[in-house]
């Protein structure tokens, strides 16, 4: 059993059925990140210049050979944060320097496969909607995605040049305490164990066959 699994219980997440007031015993204040704002950027890079770091193994042999190349975490580090309020409107110039951080796979010049990191920088330059002026600051934040399908080693400057699919979801973000309904704490089901069952096939036949059509039952 789990949530997901577990549809037959009111004291579980899931689809609400009938009167959504029914079953509200309180008001609950809990703290989350409220987002004020959100916007998604998509872009698609043709010979970006990434320096490796963090090469395992260490000092591979060059020439190196590209196989592939993606984001190591969802969250990019956000620098350089320029935040200008327009004079008409809610909304904000953001300006930010994005950094992903990348993990690229490749074959050295003696066949052993290999990977290290680098970096993906993005400037954004975006209109959002940022709150006025409170004692709780907001942030902006950035989740990212990166997946690169080609990329070429470049002797000259031992770099590899990449051509990447470039995903950036800029968020106004504060910590908060909301007051929210609630229909009280919710029950926990117990997990279900996986098990690989080999015989619950054999098991299901019939103990002699059925008629003269077998592929009948």
């Amino acid at each position: 059993m789990s949530f997901f699994s577990n549809f037959s219980s009111d004291r579980c997440p899931g689809t609400i059925s009938g009167n959504p007031l029914s079953g509200l015993c309180e008001k609950v204040c809990i703290q989350a990140e409220k987002i004020f704002d959100a916007g998604i950027i998509q872009t698609r890079l043709e010979n970006y210049s990434a320096t490796i770091e963090n090469a395992v193994p260490e000092n591979p042999t060059y020439p190196l050979t590209f196989i592939s190349a993606r984001s190591l975490s969802s969250e990019g580090v956000v620098s350089n944060l320029n935040v200008e309020r327009q004079a008409e409107g809610p909304c904000a110039r953001v300006q930010a320097t994005v950094t992903i951080p990348i993990e690229i796979v490749y074959v050295d010049a003696n066949g052993v496969e290999g990977k290290a990191t680098s970096n993906i920088v993005m400037n954004e330059d975006v209109l959002l909607f940022v709150p006025c002026a409170s004692v709780m600051p907001y942030t902006v934040t950035a989740s990212v995605s990166s997946i690169s399908p080609e990329g070429v080693w470049n002797a000259d400057t031992s770099t590899f040049s990449l051509s990447a699919c470039v995903t950036v979801i800029l968020k106004v973000a504060m910590q908060v305490e909301l007051l929210v309904p609630s229909y009280g704490y919710s029950a926990i089901p117990p997990a279900q164990e996986y098990s690989q069952e080999v015989c619950s096939g054999f098991f299901e036949l019939p103990l002699y066959p059925q008629g003269r059509n077998c592929s009948k039952k």
